[in-house]
């Protein structure tokens, strides 16, 4: 029996059938694409040098919660506001998914620990908007900046977990793959973690620092962590060329060695794009590609190490 018709597929596909639980659906999506949203508007304030268009908190300047007239920040007031609207739009999304699958969890009985991952990004939202405002206090300390990213790729991995889950049968989650695959995965998601967190460094030691009259900068040498960069990000790609052949040789699932092509793609992408910006002198266009392509490798990732399980549907 192929994996689309197993009974849990089919009780899954049964409950997305449902009104309320495609709403849920509607709105879990809406929530993973606001979360990458608001990395790259975040990227757009850096790049455009906007980090201190509103040079107070939680004021863009005393006194006012809106950018004035008589700002001297020109168009970074409104850049930097844009994005803090922005945020409350992440949080009303949030909020949406969280009623959302409260209501799914007390309709259909469902586990009580999926309202806690649901609020997840609720509470990421509120810690956002905590470490902008030490961000903006602190001028743009690019330790804070990172933080910051980091926290968004977080959130963009939580939401994905979250849509995915959602939509599986409620029973125990068993490998379809050999362990050996399952921790290979896991070293790809260390790995991962690596390159993000080595990216943000090279981002604080570059160019961008999101304030163009007074750049904050950790003082290390652009090139020098570029390359380091560099060679996590052949790292992972080793390792997740040696998961790739194992799930052939081991004849896996459809599923999971179709989420391993597409994790590929999207790598192969982030790669290019990295190579091009450091080739070409770091352009705007490219740095915020580049920071879209992030995200992006965070959902492909974790839909990869979701596909090498299966839940069962619990029988009454």
């Amino acid at each position: 029996m192929s994996a689309a018709t197993t009974p849990a597929a089919a009780t899954a596909t049964e409950h997305r059938a449902d009104p309320l639980t495609r709403w849920v659906h509607v709105v879990l999506v809406i929530n993973v694409v606001v979360q990458i949203g608001i990395v790259v508007t975040g990227g757009l304030v850096r790049l455009t040098g906007s980090g201190l268009g509103c040079p107070s908190w939680p004021e863009c300047v005393p006194g006012s919660y809106t950018p004035v007239v008589h700002q001297p920040q020109g168009v970074h007031k409104y850049i930097e506001f844009g994005n803090r609207t922005l945020t409350s739009v992440v949080g009303v999304v949030a909020l949406a998914a969280f009623i959302g699958v409260l209501l799914e969890v007390r309709r259909r009985g469902r586990p009580r620990s999926l309202v806690a991952i649901a609020s997840l990004p609720l509470v990421g939202v509120v810690v956002q908007a905590v470490l902008g405002g030490i961000t903006v206090l602190t001028h743009l300390n690019p330790a804070t900046v990172a933080a910051h990213f980091l926290v968004s790729m977080g959130l963009v991995c939580v939401s994905t977990y979250l849509l995915w889950r959602v939509g599986e049968p409620d029973g125990p989650a068993e490998p379809v793959v050999r362990s050996e695959l399952v921790w290979l995965a896991r070293a790809l998601a260390a790995v991962t973690v690596l390159v993000l967190v080595l990216g943000t460094v090279v981002t604080g030691s570059g160019p961008h620092s999101g304030d163009a009259d007074a750049p904050a900068r950790f003082g290390l040498d652009p090139r020098s962590v570029s390359w380091l960069h560099s060679d996590a990000v052949l790292v992972w790609f080793g390792v997740l060329g040696m998961l790739i052949i194992a799930l052939r040789l081991t004849a896996a699932g459809a599923r999971p060695r179709r989420e391993a092509w597409v994790t590929l793609t999207v790598g192969a992408a982030q790669g290019v794009i990295g190579y091009v910006q450091y080739l070409t002198g770091l352009p705007v266009v490219a740095v915020g590609l580049h920071m879209l392509g992030a995200s992006l490798l965070v959902v492909a990732v974790t839909r990869l190490l979701l596909s090498l399980r299966e839940r069962s549907v619990i029988r009454t």
